[in-house]
């Protein structure tokens, strides 16, 4: 039997026209895992849905559903298995990198990808950098396997990420450039990293703007760059994200380098990057 081509072609006999439409093509795949969201009216046919979605990737082995939203200060999420292998863990491949995570304690995006490649070819030679919210260590990792900084210090709170980014660091052999550090990114900041870095990353736009003075702070006597992350909404996506960061560094320069719609997030409203020279003026 021919694999289906989609999604909508391997339901079409289980589902009507309109469920086809609620249902939509949305989904994100991490390894082996996918996830995807499902309305209320679909939840009867939650089941057929994932093993229809393993039979168009057959990579695939296992499928979960998001329950709820992303929260918490650790950006996690409740996922439901509805196919395939009872685990939330999984190894996904980017960039020629191998990220190792658990799906449930973990905040990850497979949407990032491009985002943390752009950063990772920004990054100068001998360049110390510091990531504020590091995660399971993937914009740090790919930096240092694809640029050639001296340091990258990868802070998170989280110490569920921070296990699986000391794996991940170990598997891809960046031992030597990548430190992860567990602990809040203002106090690892204060006590450690002040006037460290040539470059800053905040890849949280929901803390961003609580931390940039954090930022700053973690900057060299003579500035550097601070990758920063906000949401804008339409019609104008960086305005309101310019306007609080000059308010906020009243003393400094700021260039601003490039901006970026780094994905959609809600309608008429993004996730963006501004990437800043901050000046020591």
């Amino acid at each position: 039997m021919d694999r289906p081509k989609n999604l909508r072609e391997a339901l079409r006999d289980d589902l009507s026209e309109d469920e086809l439409e609620e249902l939509g093509s949305s989904f994100d795949i991490v390894g082996d895992i996918a996830i995807l969201k499902l309305p209320d009216s679909l939840l009867d046919k939650k089941q057929r849905i994932g093993e229809a979605l393993m039979q168009v990737h057959g990579n695939l082995n296992t499928v979960l559903r998001q329950v709820g939203p992303v929260k918490g200060e650790l950006r996690t999420r409740d996922l439901e298995v509805i196919a395939g292998e009872s685990k939330t863990e999984t190894t996904h491949k980017e960039y020629g990198c191998l990220f190792k995570v658990d799906l449930a304690r973990v905040y990850f995006s497979p949407r990032l990808s491009r985002e943390r490649f752009r950063v990772a070819q920004k990054v100068r030679a001998g360049e110390v950098v510091t990531n504020l919210f590091a995660g399971v260590g993937c914009y740090s990792i790919l930096i240092a396997k694809h640029s050639d900084p001296e340091k990258v210090y990868s802070i998170d709170k989280n110490s569920v990420a921070v296990e699986y980014m000391r794996h991940n660091v170990r598997v891809n052999k960046t031992g030597g450039t990548v430190v992860p550090v567990e602990g809040d990114a203002r106090a690892v900041v204060e006590e450690h990293l002040h006037g460290e870095a040539d470059r800053v990353l905040m890849p949280l736009p929901d803390f961003a703007r609580d931390f940039f003075d954090v930022a700053v702070e973690t900057l060299g006597p003579e500035g550097g760059i601070v990758h920063f992350y906000d949401y804008g909404e339409e019609p104008d996506l960086f305005e309101p994200s310019l306007k609080f960061i000059r308010e906020a560094v009243p003393g400094k320069g700021i260039e601003l380098r490039d901006k970026e719609v780094v994905r959609s997030y809600a309608p008429r409203l993004y996730h963006v990057v501004l990437d800043l020279e901050i000046k020591s003026r």
